[in-house]
């Protein structure tokens, strides 16, 4: 990982630059295919599959006898470990629900806030090089729990014209609906417009690559709702000499074996624990698997040295992180003052892969710093606040006349009448 020495402040907007196309680049790709699945529902939809995905596929809907035979399939233990998951899932959700919110704001006006579930909901989870079912438990559990009635899922189909058989297991698990056959962007326009095999949903929920990112933005154009723009993924580390080299490079391989455009990032306030790192991350690289992969993200990343915490907050803000792991000789000076974060990580013994996997929170974060902006997915992505108002006969003569004089104010003389004509009637 290279290595940048204290750079100058008006020089971090380039430092920190990720690695990925922007909109413009892809954006004419993902219009083309949507026109297409717009006006050729799932004859375009296979078209793309076959096109993108290598793979023709007769069904694009997976079968109850192809989701019975993936649970078989899938070993015992893995099947525990799922299941632990979406148990710490469900209770870290599930304590997210709220009750009614009700006030009098005068006599006789009445308000009340309640949630209810957005009702269509569509999951898109990542196959590609690492088919990630731990996005189906992330997303079908809190649907699952906020009430939405139809659940979804689209998935890319590997070579076979199957999906992995621990996403359909996770599935049936977390009370999916509807399990489709198709990725990539050709699966975000047949959520957004419906076709003969995928019902249109209200709101997309997933993260995805960078054609999938853009596919989920141009779907709101068409009037559906995405949980946030999540592209590729990415990590960031504050670490000084009280951390642990081998545990910090082990968190930067964790992020950059996602894939070639993922992005780690070090900051530390000591070179030479920086340096120590990174012949940590060589050292490990080796063993893994997914080693080029990895070792592409890793030419993406760097470390930066800084003189004080201060320094690394303000730089941690500006870059906005998808995940923020802090492990410092004061880690509550980051956690206090943090105000740009998708999922914070404490400590020498909180890896970034147990957010990942089971500890309760959710996974699906903002990515290319929307974390300044958006929040990960919660109980709440999947519900709507409606409001409610009752108002008696006292209370439309306690507050009709200022609603009356607002209303002849602003020139909108209907908006009176709606209350003139019951004033006079109670008078």
């Amino acid at each position: 990982m290279r290595i940048i020495d204290n750079p100058k402040r008006e020089d971090w907007k380039t430092i920190l630059k990720r690695p990925t196309k922007t909109v413009d680049d892809i954006e004419a790709t993902v219009i083309q295919v949507f026109n297409d699945v717009k006006e050729e529902g799932d004859t375009s939809i296979k078209r793309y599959t076959s096109e993108f995905d290598k793979v023709n596929l007769k069904n694009l809907i997976v079968s109850q006898e192809e989701i019975k035979e993936a649970a078989i399939l899938v070993a015992k233990p893995l099947k525990e470990a799922i299941q632990l998951a979406k148990s710490n899932i469900e209770k870290f959700h599930r304590a997210q629900k709220t009750n009614r919110i009700s006030i009098t704001t005068m006599e006789g006006v009445d308000c009340w806030q309640e949630k209810r579930p957005i009702q269509k909901v569509g999951l898109y989870i990542p196959g590609g090089t690492a088919p990630l079912f731990s996005t189906v438990l992330m997303l079908a559990v809190p649907a699952t729990i906020a009430g939405c009635k139809e659940i979804v899922l689209c998935s890319p189909p590997n070579k076979e014209g199957k999906i992995a058989n621990e996403i359909l297991y996770a599935a049936q698990l977390c009370g999916v609906t509807k399990i489709i056959k198709v990725g990539g962007i050709q699966a975000i326009a047949g959520l957004a417009f419906g076709t003969e095999s995928i019902p249109q949903v209200y709101k997309i929920f997933g993260p995805g690559n960078q054609y999938v990112t853009v596919a989920k933005q141009i779907a709101t154009k068409y009037g559906v709702a995405i949980d946030m723009p999540a592209g590729p993924s990415e990590l960031l580390v504050m670490a000084d000499e009280s951390a642990n080299a081998a545990y910090v490079a082990s968190d930067l391989l964790s992020q950059a074996e996602h894939g070639s455009d993922s992005q780690v990032i070090l900051v530390s306030t000591s070179k030479q624990f920086a340096e120590q790192v990174t012949t940590e991350v060589n050292k490990q690289l080796d063993d893994l698997p997914r080693k080029d992969m990895a070792a592409n993200a890793i030419n993406n990343s760097k470390t930066i040295i800084v003189n004080d915490f201060e320094t690394a907050l303000a730089l941690i803000d500006e870059y906005g992180p998808e995940h923020f792991i802090v492990a410092t000789n004061n880690d509550d000076y980051f956690v206090d003052n943090i105000g740009n974060a998708g999922s914070v990580f404490i400590g020498n013994y909180t890896p970034e892969s147990a957010g990942d996997y089971a500890s309760g929170t959710n996974h699906t974060l903002p990515t290319n710093g929307f974390s300044k902006a958006y929040s990960g997915v919660n109980l709440d992505s999947f519900q709507k606040s409606m409001t409610f108002q009752k108002i008696s006969k006292n209370g439309i003569k306690n507050i009709g006349p200022a609603i009356e004089l607002v209303a002849e104010a602003e020139g909108l003389q209907a908006h009176k009448n709606a209350v003139t004509l019951r004033l006079k009637d109670l008078e």
